[in-house]
């Protein structure tokens, strides 16, 4: 462990990357595809002698000894590793441009999940590498929330935590402020990659059984723990294992809506329990009253459709939405088979302006989801309820209960300042693309799916799917752009302008 300790966090990453190339040239000589064996197999060769030759020249050097220079290393990694990432589906792939090979790595790593090329056109092999590398991306995201981002009280733990943004540790919270960052972060990295390689690995088990073939029932597992929606299917095909396959990724899709879900390394001393939980009460509640809405306008709106007594009719579209609405809210992008008898049941010609509410909010703080985060929102719920209240009873003193006992003083303070921070960025991204020659609707739907990192919303949300492949080169600059400032928030880049970071 100590000469792990040593290295490079971005060198770790770039040796990890290496070997997971292995997989998807197996499996490309397994089926005969020579060329995606080679090129998968050589670019893993190439990784590990670089990773062992640098790793040798800067063992002797103590790294990640400090947490601001752990999420510099983050940002590295979001930036840059890419473009290793996009060697092998670069040369496998053999007809885009680099470009559109490191934006396809790109938002994989950032579990956005952009559909960049019909299914159709990649190998098994390349739709695998796709599918691990997001996984491996949301791998990143577990470990780093409990061991970065954490202790500098970063990405919705500022909401809760006694500190500062980038300035203290959040109390309680991986042994406190005295605990050495390189030791906290193999300490996350030990206790989380059993629990998400056990969970993806029963999840995959439960696809298999539910009738989904191999490739496709490896790739949706990991999509769903990863919500990266990543998938070598149509986007709104039917998954072979159907109904029953749509059940099972939508129990697993609840990881997503709370870290207390899987782990409780960021929750000091012991918590009220998973149903006090404040982001996971308001997540379950969202859920429930999108369908609940769509499903009741369809007598509201007294529409001619031909089924209106049809229970079955109901039925479908109410799963479809509920499905559909989880599925956005944890970032993820899986859309239901059902989703068209939604639509049509409740006859919203635009429903994928609901999507994209769904995927800006997000999931939990600490999951791979993206988005603002629930538990920002909820205190700003609080902070709203608290100042009616106190317009009606001017001396009331704020009543304290298990739910919101998490949420600090400054709290809806500090969440309404970073929704201020994500408007004002959504803002300047959908200019600069209108600036780059995307019309208004398809700059705002990109804008919404980079930085929220929900990918599939380019395809679902607006009147025609985007061709992402035909957008201007700038135009894809600034999406690559969007999926980091997404992945790692404005709070953290402005963090990293400390000037501590470069003083130590």
């Amino acid at each position: 462990m100590g000469a792990i300790h040593r290295l490079p966090l971005l060198l770790l990453l770039t040796g990890l990357f290496s070997v997971a190339m292995l997989p998807p040239a197996v499996y490309a000589l397994a089926v005969g595809e020579h060329h995606d064996a080679r090129s998968f197999f050589y670019s893993a060769l190439l990784g590990l002698v670089v990773t062992a030759l640098v790793g040798v020249a800067l063992g002797n050097r103590r790294h990640n000894r400090n947490a601001l220079r752990q999420l510099l290393a983050l940002l590295a990694a979001f930036v840059l590793l890419p473009l290793f990432l996009a060697v092998p589906f670069f040369e496998a792939l053999r007809t885009t441009a680099f470009l559109s090979a490191y934006m396809e790595m790109l938002s994989a790593l950032t579990t956005t999940g952009l559909p960049l090329f019909e299914p159709a056109r990649l190998s098994g092999a390349e739709h695998l590498w796709r599918g691990m590398v997001g996984w491996m991306g949301g791998w990143m995201i577990w470990v780093s929330a409990a061991a970065i981002l954490a202790p500098l009280t970063l990405g919705g733990f500022e909401v809760t935590a006694g500190g500062e943004p980038g300035q203290s540790m959040a109390e309680g919270v991986a042994g406190g402020t005295q605990t050495d960052p390189a030791a906290r972060l193999w300490r996350s990295i030990t206790g989380l990659t059993p629990v998400y390689v056990g969970l993806t690995g029963a999840l995959c088990v439960m696809l298999l059984v539910a009738g989904d073939p191999p490739l496709v029932a490896v790739i949706h597992a990991m999509s769903t723990m990863a919500t990266s929606g990543i998938s070598p299917l149509p986007l709104q095909a039917a998954s072979p294992s159907g109904l029953p396959g749509e059940m099972i990724v939508f129990a697993f899709l609840l990881f997503a809506l709370s870290r207390q879900t899987f782990s409780s390394d960021t929750t000091p001393g012991k918590g009220p329990g998973l149903w006090f939980d404040p982001e996971f009460r308001l997540g379950i509640l969202i859920v429930a009253a999108v369908p609940v809405m769509l499903f009741v306008r369809h007598w509201i709106a007294a529409l001619e459709i031909g089924d209106e007594q049809n229970l079955m009719a109901g039925l479908r579209a109410f799963w479809g939405a509920l499905f559909t609405a989880l599925s956005f809210l944890s970032t993820t992008g899986f859309v239901s088979t059902e989703w068209v008898t939604a639509r049509d049941w409740s006859g919203l010609a635009t429903p994928g302006i609901i999507l994209m509410g769904l995927a800006l909010i997000g999931g939990g703080v600490a999951t791979t989801a993206g988005g603002v985060k629930l538990m920002r929102v909820y205190a700003l719920y609080l902070n709203g309820a608290r100042e009616i209240e106190r317009l009606v009873y001017p001396h009331s003193v704020g009543r304290a209960n298990l739910v919101s006992r998490r949420i600090r003083r400054e709290g809806g303070f500090i969440a309404w300042v970073v929704f201020m921070m994500v408007a004002v960025t959504l803002a300047a991204l959908s200019i600069l693309l209108g600036l780059a020659g995307i019309a208004f609707e398809q700059s705002m739907v990109l804008t919404i799916a980079t930085l929220s990192n929900t990918g599939p919303l380019t395809a679902v949300a607006a009147a025609e799917p985007i061709a992402l492949l035909g957008l201007p080169v700038a135009a894809k600059v600034l999406i690559c752009a969007g999926m980091v400032l997404g992945r790692l928030e404005l709070l953290a880049i402005v963090v990293m302008l400390n000037p501590d970071i470069w003083r130590d």
